[in-house]
């Protein structure tokens, strides 16, 4: 947590008029400061300027949803790629109620709604093909066995967040406020992208359902838990080979 890139108001352009600089302790991947108005400064540590482009224009395709909504080009901010946002306000959830649940439904489905049958030039990140090379990666043999079990074809539907876990989503009064985290945005199939937000915001039967009904998905049990276990088996590989806590969701599917 907090920033990876150490910088001083002499590393941004003057032009930006920035006059004070706040690190923020939110940063996971990447370096977040707040600047002295309502913008956010994050330097993209490990993204291509490309990569961070297409998150721009992703953002400028949603503006009219709840999103972080991005101020200007791409910028070189000691040799990194960054980005500056309108400040969001409001604050992640540690565990979701049934209508927060299905807010987050139904901003998803609108998401999908306007990424539908585009292309990002992102790699696509969460095919099944990535995630053999992962766990072979891993060197770890439950990982790989727990793979051959879910028999999932996934679709490219469009565009994907693909990183809806509660933590990159704001409220503020009971209400979604902001969505935020754009950075693993890609093709993909859009009821992985349903599966991966089952996966943090869903903790009982009940709230599945309610996410399954706000985004209007038709789709039997069977096949959403199949989504499910390919979900719950990506996250706990990315985890284990990010020196992450991924016992949690690998005891969900043994």
């Amino acid at each position: 947590m907090g920033v990876k890139t150490v910088i001083t108001l002499a590393d941004l352009p003057q032009s930006l008029e920035i006059t004070s600089l706040e690190a923020s302790k939110d940063g996971v991947m990447d370096s977040v400061y707040f600047l002295n108005d309502e913008r956010v400064l994050k330097i993209f540590e490990n993204a291509t300027v490309a990569s961070v482009e297409e998150e721009r224009k992703l953002l400028i395709l949603c503006e009219t949803l709840p999103i972080a909504k991005s101020l200007g080009e791409v910028l070189s901010i000691c040799g990194k790629p960054a980005l500056i946002y309108r400040r969001c306000h409001g604050k992640s959830l540690k565990s979701a109620e049934i209508n927060e649940v299905r807010e987050i439904g139904t901003f998803l489905r609108s998401f999908h709604t306007l990424t539908a049958t585009r292309q990002s030039a992102n790699e696509p990140l969460f095919e099944r093909s990535r995630l053999e090379r992962m766990i072979r990666e891993s060197n770890v043999e439950i990982f790989d066995t727990l793979l051959k079990k879910i028999d999932l074809r996934l679709r490219n539907d469009g565009i994907i967040h693909g990183d809806l876990f509660m933590d990159n989503a704001l409220f503020k009064g009971g209400s979604l406020s902001c969505v935020i985290d754009f950075t693993q945005a890609c093709n993909g199939d859009f009821l992985f992208d349903l599966a991966v937000t089952d996966l943090s915001w869903c903790d009982s039967d009940e709230k599945t359902e309610a996410l399954l009904e706000s985004y209007g998905a038709t789709i039997s049990a069977e096949e959403f838990q199949s989504y499910r276990e390919y979900a719950t088996l990506f996250y706990s590989v990315n985890r284990y080979l990010n020196d992450g806590n991924y016992q949690e969701l690998l005891e969900r599917l043994l």
